[in-house]
């Protein structure tokens, strides 16, 4: 918040890569250099790898994830889930939510600088390349001004052929995500007219990322993710982020011959910071919505202040508080209770998703069917079942009756649910009368298949009003 500026707040008026009326200004950033830029390359080259390789990554033959919406299919480290299992995204959704804002609360945008997939692909690899081409970025910013020749056409369409196709591996690499990798290569493999849908889907996805990429960029983070939005509600003065030292920097400005820092700031207002950031901000106004703390700021200012022979450290991961003195404390109450929430959700999740069965039974009496009673003094009762397969096998299902002594007879065929499918089929609960005891007695019908008991479903059984002779025999 502290500049040299007569109007300290007019940064906020509009965003940095807009002009006060509305037109876009394009940003050319300088390629950072330092330990922070070296720890983010190595960082970002293995979150590609895996992001590459996650589709044909398997877990005993499936998926490590994937999100097939079409099928209703999820795969999580080679699990399945169905719809069934609604309840378990919903609980992992809320909790993940719950992680942001606590990760958020402690470390502001880390996330955004270093993990997120825009800036990943669009500073080490898209950035790259346009360098490789362009140059960096003052030496872009005059080849874009300059005439059209055959130099810079030949240059301008080598560019947008490599990004086109690197948007098509992406666009390829997200419909793995959705579809499957096997999906994947047949519509790569086989005539196109055989997957017209999919190769529609794979067009458009490589389209959406090449704009992304090439031309929207970092307005994805500035406009569009909710999350540098959320920023203002998540912060506080305890939070981590990249902040300015305005103590040790101000009253910045050049350092003239003869001088000495004993005199004034340590920065000497040679807008490397500025240069250098995605973005286009100036970090010693503070914190902004269009920071993604992605450190380049923090290499640059380091390389100036290592030149000038001062320490480093000028800008830096800090908090408000910590600048100030005021404290230099990283737990506080709310991060308590962020804390102790997100505990509690692991625990419900972990449990829910350790006791989770791989079938799903509901067994009801048949509506509007009466108890029969034979004449020797069977009580049957009809009932519907439907069970759905969570797992990837298909499963012959079994029926016994846990408790009373009794049996059951199935109607119609044997019962085998598909993988990931549903059966119904109807059955007759027989049960001697004298085991009964009141009209509507509670029964544990045993789900198994080849042997394994799978679960345990409790119903009622309905009988005879009064089998006091039983009940005065015991």
């Amino acid at each position: 918040m502290h500049t040299n500026a007569p109007d300290s707040e007019n940064f906020r008026d509009q965003i940095a890569t807009a002009d006060k009326f509305g037109r876009r200004i394009w940003v050319y950033p300088i390629k950072p250099k330092g330990d922070l830029y070296r720890w983010r390359t190595i960082v970002s080259w293995f979150l590609l790898a895996l992001l590459f390789s996650g589709p044909f990554i398997k877990i005993g033959g499936y998926p490590i994830l994937q999100l097939n919406i079409i099928e209703r299919q999820f795969y999580l480290f080679g699990l399945v889930f169905w719809p069934q299992d609604l309840h378990l995204f919903v609980l992992a959704t809320i909790t993940m939510a719950v992680f942001v804002v606590l990760f958020t609360a402690v470390f502001g945008r880390l996330f955004c600088g270093w993990v997120c997939p825009q800036t990943i692909f669009l500073e080490m690899v898209f950035r790259k390349i346009e360098r490789l081409l362009e140059g960096d970025g003052p030496k872009q910013k005059a080849f874009d001004r300059r005439a059209m020749s055959a130099n810079k056409f030949f240059r301008k369409t080598l560019k947008h052929t490599i990004f086109l196709a690197i948007s098509f591996l992406i666009g390829n690499t997200f419909l793995a995500y959705i579809i499957g990798s096997d999906q994947l290569l047949s519509i790569i493999t086989d005539p196109p007219a055989q997957h017209l849908t999919g190769l529609s889907a794979m067009i458009i996805f490589t389209l959406i990322f090449y704009w992304i990429f090439a031309f929207f960029r970092e307005q994805v983070c500035t406009l569009v993710c909710p999350y540098g939005r959320l920023q203002s509600v998540l912060l506080d003065n305890n939070s981590i982020v990249v902040a300015y030292d305005y103590n040790r920097g101000e009253t910045r400005g050049p350092l003239e011959r003869g001088g000495t820092f004993d005199e004034r700031g340590d920065c000497i207002d040679c807008a490397a910071c500025i240069k250098v950031c995605p973005t286009g901000i100036d970090i010693r106004n503070g914190t902004q919505l269009e920071c993604i703390n992605c450190t380049a700021c923090i290499d640059a200012c380091n390389r100036v202040m290592k030149k000038m022979s001062l320490p480093s450290g000028l800008i830096r991961y800090s908090s408000e508080n910590r600048l100030s003195n005021k404290s230099k404390k990283l737990i506080t109450g709310r991060v308590v209770i962020y804390s102790a929430v997100l505990s509690i959700l692991l625990v419900i999740v972990t449990t829910l998703m350790a006791s989770r069965s791989s079938v799903e039974t509901t067994i009801l009496r048949t509506p509007g069917q009466l108890y029969v009673q034979t004449d020797e003094g069977i009580v049957r009762n009809l009932y519907s079942m439907k069970i759905v397969n969570k797992s990837y096998d298909q499963l012959p299902i079994q029926l016994s009756l846990k408790h009373p002594e009794g049996s059951i007879s199935i109607v119609g065929p044997k019962i085998v649910v598909p993988p990931g499918g549903m059966a119904e089929a109807a059955f007759f609960v027989d049960i001697d009368a004298s085991k009964l005891f009141v009209t509507s007695s509670p029964i544990e019908i045993e789900i198994s298949t080849n042997g394994e008991l799978l679960e345990t479903i409790r119903t009622s059984f309905n009988g005879p009003s009064g089998s006091t002779n039983t009940r005065d025999e015991k």
